[in-house]
């Protein structure tokens, strides 16, 4: 998930993928502990796109902050 793809989500659109996301995160974690885990990629690709969310997600709320003050 690239940058741009994240930024022209809406709010609640970011707030739904970041919980698939961890959902996802969640499920192949516990699949890496029973030994059963056959995509190991996924788990690193998921940390940094909940880290991009999450880095956006601050973005536009000090943007929103620093607009209400001006």
């Amino acid at each position: 998930m690239k940058g741009a793809e994240i930024r022209a989500m809406s709010a609640e659109e970011r707030e739904q993928r970041l919980a698939e996301l961890y959902g996802e995160w969640r499920d192949l974690r516990f699949q890496e502990a029973v030994g059963q885990l056959t995509a190991t990629a996924r788990i690193r690709q998921i940390r940094k796109d909940i880290a991009r969310i999450k880095t956006i997600q601050g973005e536009v709320e000090r943007a929103e902050k620093s607009a209400a003050r001006a």
